[in-house]
């Protein structure tokens, strides 16, 4: 379950609150009862290194270069290959 920050306008407290992604946001403060709006906070985690943007993308090549895997030729190289740009 996704966890939301909330901040009260009245107590200003800032709180979380575990939620399923399709329950209704909170309208009420947990400590003094009055009115919450829903804040807008960073992801908890990052996706890092290699794998996460152009090379997980198919390029106009792959047909080529599945040709010669199966033949044995060019296993696992693709020095060749070009990036649209």
């Amino acid at each position: 379950m996704p966890l939301y920050e909330y901040k009260c306008k009245e107590c200003e407290k800032t709180f979380e609150v575990l939620q399923k992604m399709n329950a209704e946001p909170l309208t009420k403060c947990l400590y003094c009862q009055g009115n919450v709006e829903k804040l807008v906070s960073m992801s908890s985690f990052q996706f890092k290194g290699s794998g996460w943007y152009i090379t997980d993308y198919k390029n106009k090549s792959s047909k080529k270069d599945s040709s010669k895997n199966q033949d044995g030729n060019n296993r696992g190289s693709n020095k060749n290959a070009s990036i649209n740009k």
